[in-house]
């Protein structure tokens, strides 16, 4: 039945986590009317029978008992699944998938990975099994966390180890936030390259997202408002704004919003998981179409509408302005440059009433402008999902594998040795148990060799094609 166990881990990442649960929740309720326990519901939740004890059989097919969420919830500061224990969402959490500590990770990596990693394996992995156990068919894990903190990073990271090791063959999936440069937390650029080592060599595909550019939406989204340029009332139900949905909350907290449009990348991301389409796609064709060297696994997404998700009266956009809109920067989580840098590969989630000749009218249509490599032209990988979300008739997910994720890295490097070469708060790390300065040499020279890969590509762009290493195949 699961085709994806999601893993929230730090406080971004169950934030983020409790408001997709949350979507979730409502997009399977505005087609399900009948209550009735079906194969869409199945791929993110269980169905217990609560009157047999908490572990009773799944029950398929009948009516919708008690539904239990897929997923792991992990924080060493117990307060954001607390509050989500309290939340309206305190059913849908069984309490024997969540692992939390009291003290938090302090923002250091170290005491994620190397302190809380070991004392909390056996528990991780005894709560991985039992999860995966109750999965027919588990296709990919997903982990969501955040790149800046301690916990996030250094256990996120911890976790996706643990996930190559017990589940090889199953795809591993992140989502994560990385900090803007003006992050409050003074050591987010060690913890993010640590991590970012980590995602080298042991994720199959990452889509980053920056705190930046969701900050710059939700701005925009607040200006649009404001100004009364599309009616200036935005509905109680609204997708982007926070749950309560008034504009007051969007001044209040800006974070929900930025978890709100996180939260609707990962309900495009996993719709051809959840309902019928009439070319569903799997995130491991994601994976496999998109990323043909291992490391360059970095995809920029794009979503739209964005603005029109403040459900802010407006009239739907068309179909091929949709299109335009996710080529836009406008819409993109990440703060880059795709159309003056190079493509790898391409990806057009969409969903609503689309059809296959719309997407191929657009794909001819802006292909022009985009650069690819020359040996993957066609390199456009496309799903069309047909229920669309809550509230709208289209939407569309855009990711590229595209070289314009490099000055992102290129950036945390010069902000991680400005530290690193005074080295500042270095003993704060190298007081942990296991942790030695060679670690950050070998963090830093995998984020320049990474920086490098790019280089060579494009350097390529508009010249003889030049390959860079792919896997070695032994015969």
């Amino acid at each position: 039945s699961a085709l994806s166990l999601p893993f929230a881990v730090g406080q971004c990442g169950n934030q983020v986590g409790c408001r997709f649960w949350d979507l979730a929740l409502r997009e399977h309720a505005a087609v399900n009317k009948k209550g009735i326990y079906d194969e869409a519901l199945s791929s993110f939740f269980r169905n217990i029978d609560t009157r047999s004890g908490d572990n009773g059989p799944d029950i398929y097919k009948g009516k919708i008992c008690s539904l239990k969420a897929r997923a792991l919830l992990i924080d060493m500061e117990e307060g954001v699944v607390n509050e989500i224990l309290q939340g309206p969402l305190r059913d849908v959490f069984d309490s024997k998938h969540l692992i939390t500590d009291v003290s938090g990770s302090g923002n250091n990596w170290a005491v994620g990975h190397k302190i809380y990693g070991c004392q909390y394996r056996e528990n991780i992995v005894e709560k991985l099994r039992k999860t995966a156990e109750h999965c027919d068919c588990l296709q990919c894990f997903f982990i969501i966390h955040s790149m800046g903190g301690g916990t996030g990073s250094g256990l996120g990271t911890f976790v996706l180890n643990l996930l190559e090791e017990e589940f090889p063959e199953v795809y591993r999936f992140v989502t994560s936030v990385y900090p803007s440069g003006e992050d409050d937390v003074i050591t987010s650029p060690y913890n993010s390259v640590l991590a970012m080592k980590e995602l080298n060599e042991h994720a199959d595909c990452v889509l980053p997202i920056e705190n930046e550019s969701l900050f710059e939406i939700v701005n925009k989204i607040h200006q649009m408002t404001n100004s009364g340029k599309l009616g200036s009332t935005v509905k109680q139900n609204s997708l982007v704004t926070s749950s309560a949905g008034s504009t007051k909350t969007l001044q209040a907290k800006p974070f929900d919003t930025m978890n709100n449009i996180v939260a609707n990348l990962l309900l495009n991301l996993t719709s051809s998981a959840r309902f019928e389409g009439s070319l569903n796609m799997d995130l491991n064709e994601i994976s496999m179409n998109l990323v043909p060297f291992p490391r360059l696994h970095y995809l920029v997404s794009s979503l739209t509408p964005l603005y029109t998700l403040a459900d802010v009266n407006v009239p739907s956009r068309r179909l091929d302005q949709m299109f335009s809109d996710a080529f836009s920067r406008d819409h993109q989580l990440i703060q880059a440059d795709p159309k003056h840098s190079l493509y790898l590969a391409c990806a057009l989630l969409v969903r609503g009433n689309v059809q296959v000749s719309d997407l191929r009218r657009n794909i001819e249509r802006l292909k022009p402008s985009l650069h690819f490599v020359s040996w993957n032209q066609e390199g456009w990988k496309t799903g069309l999902c047909s229920v669309p979300p809550v509230g709208h008739s289209h939407s569309l997910l855009a990711l590229a594998n595209n070289t314009c994720v490099k000055p992102t890295f290129i950036e945390l490097k010069d902000r991680f040795m400005k530290l690193y070469k005074k080295k500042a708060h270095l003993h704060h790390y190298l007081q942990i148990d296991g942790m030695e300065q060679s670690c950050f040499s070998e963090a830093i020279s995998s984020l320049s060799d990474l920086i490098e890969e790019y280089n060579e590509l494009d350097a390529t762009k508009g010249g003889p094609r030049i390959d860079p290493s792919r896997l070695k195949i032994a015969v």
